[in-house]
C-alpha cells in the first residue's frame, strides 16, 4: 500500500518523502510545498487496519474483504473507515487545492504512516505484526515529519474530538504447582487457574474504582476497563495443572493524567492483591503506555475547522470525547498540535462490514481543503 501511495503522490506532484520503517513496512510523507511564511499542516492517517479480514469470524463478511464495492451510496471494503477512506479525503482535498491553482503561504503534509492499531507484541506474538500504538508515527516524526499542526480523520462522525484517553496494559499472574493430573488430588485450591478466580473477582471489585474516580474522568467521560485476555495451561496436554495463569487488562487513562502515576496505582493495585492472597505467588507487569492526547479548544486549527465544517454542512460540529488511542499520543509529544476529525458509520455494520457514505467522503474531503486555505493562508 506505502508503495500504491507513494506512485499517488509522485503522480499529483508532491515532494515525496520514503521512510523505511522496518522491512516491508514503510511510510510515505507527500508535500505541497507553500510559498513560504504560513504554518504547515499535516493530514495524518495509518494504512494498518484492524483486522485482515481472513479471522474466522470476518472471512464470510464481504465488507471486512481487500476488494471494494459501492451499494446504495455507501463504498464498503477492509480498512474504509478505519481510515483509509480519510486517506482518500486527504488525497482529494490536496488534488482540489492544486486543481483550484490555489497557493497556500505554508506546506500541506499527507503523512501515510504504518503500525498506528492498538497491538503490542507480548511473548511469542513478536513482529512487525504485531508492532503498533503509533509506531509508524513514531518515527515519522522523528525523520523530519513534523508540523505546526495535524488532522487525524479517524472515524469520529464529523464530530470534533479535542482529546481522547491513553492506554495501559497490565499483566497479572498467578503461580501453582506444576504436577500431573493423577498426583493432583487435594491440590485444586493450588491451580494457578483456580487462584486467578480469586484475582478476578478481586479485579471485578476494584474496577468501578478506577472507572467512577474523578481524576480518571475527562471532560466528562469516565475512564474504563476492559478485562481483555486471559492465559493459562496447555491445551495440547492439559494431563498437567498450569504452573502460571495471566490476566491481561486494558486500563483506559485520562490525558490528564501523567502514565507513571497511571503505572503506579494499578501496579499498587497488585500489591494489594499479593498481601491479600499471600499462597497465590501474584505479580505484575505494565507492558503498555500509549498516553492518551488534547488540543485546547482555542487553538487556530479547531476554530479554522469548525468554520469549514459549517460552510459545508450548514452547522457546527458537534463536540466528542473518546476512549480510543489515535497517533496524536505521539504527535502532541512532539509539539505538533492535533485534532481527530473524520467520518464514518456510526455502529459498525457486522453483516456488511466496514463502510463509508460516498457523499460523507466527498463533503469531508472539502472540509479537509478548506481547512488548509484557513490555516496555511492563502498567497
Amino acid at each position: 500500500m506505502a508503495e500504491l501511495v507513494q506512485e499517488t503522490f509522485l503522480g499529483m506532484g508532491l515532494h515525496v518523502q520514503w521512510q523505511q520503517v522496518e522491512e516491508g513496512r514503510a511510510n510515505v510523507l507527500g508535500t505541497l510545498r507553500g510559498t513560504g511564511g504560513g504554518p504547515a499542516l499535516m493530514f495524518n492517517g495509518h494504512m494498518d487496519t484492524s483486522y485482515s479480514g481472513r479471522e474466522p469470524w470476518l472471512r464470510n463478511v464481504a465488507g471486512f474483504q481487500p476488494s471494494a464495492f459501492e451499494e446504495n451510496g455507501r463504498l464498503y471494503g477492509l480498512g474504509i473507515s478505519n481510515m483509509k477512506g480519510a486517506l482518500a479525503c486527504y488525497v482529494e482535498a490536496v488534488r482540489a487545492l492544486a486543481d483550484a491553482r490555489v497557493r497556500l503561504r505554508g506546506d500541506v503534509m499527507i503523512a501515510a504512516v504504518c503500525g498506528e492499531i492498538e497491538k503490542a507484541q507480548y511473548g511469542d506474538a513478536v513482529g512487525s505484526e504485531y508492532r503498533g500504538y503509533a509506531a509508524g508515527s513514531r518515527y515519522l516524526v522523528s525523520h523530519g515529519g513534523v508540523a505546526d499542526m495535524c488532522i487525524l480523520g479517524e472515524p469520529t462522525e464529523s464530530k470534533v474530538v479535542l482529546g481522547h484517553f491513553g492506554s495501559l496494559w497490565l499483566r497479572i499472574s498467578t503461580r501453582g504447582p506444576f504436577v500431573h493430573t493423577a498426583f493432583s488430588e487435594g491440590k485444586r485450591d493450588q491451580n494457578a487457574i483456580v487462584r486467578m478466580r480469586d484475582v478476578l473477582d478481586a479485579v471485578l471489585e476494584w474496577i468501578p474504582t478506577w472507572e467512577n474516580d474523578p481524576e480518571n474522568a475527562y471532560r466528562g467521560a469516565n475512564a474504563i476497563v476492559n478485562v481483555g485476555a486471559v492465559e493459562g495451561g496447555f491445551g495440547w496436554r492439559v494431563s498437567r495443572t498450569p504452573h502460571r495463569a495471566n490476566l491481561f487488562l486494558d486500563v483506559r487513562v485520562p490525558p490528564t493524567k501523567e502514565m507513571a502515576t497511571a503505572r503506579r496505582q494499578v501496579l499498587d493495585m497488585v500489591r494489594d492483591l499479593a498481601e491479600r492472597f499471600p499462597e497465590h505467588g501474584i505479580e505484575g507487569e505494565v507492558y503498555v503506555t500509549a498516553p492518551g492526547a488534547e488540543i485546547a479548544e482555542e487553538h487556530p486549527l479547531v476554530g479554522a475547522l469548525d468554520d469549514a465544517h459549517a460552510e459545508v454542512f450548514g452547522s457546527a460540529p458537534e463536540r466528542e470525547v473518546t476512549r480510543w488511542f489515535s497517533d496524536a499520543s505521539v504527535l502532541t509529544r512532539y509539539g505538533i498540535a492535533t485534532v481527530n476529525y473524520g467520518t464514518s458509520t456510526g455502529l459498525l455494520d457486522t453483516v456488511k462490514g466496514e463502510n463509508l457514505e460516498i457523499d460523507g467522503l466527498v463533503k469531508t474531503a472539502e472540509v479537509y481543503a478548506r481547512v488548509a486555505m484557513k490555516v496555511c493562508g492563502v498567497a
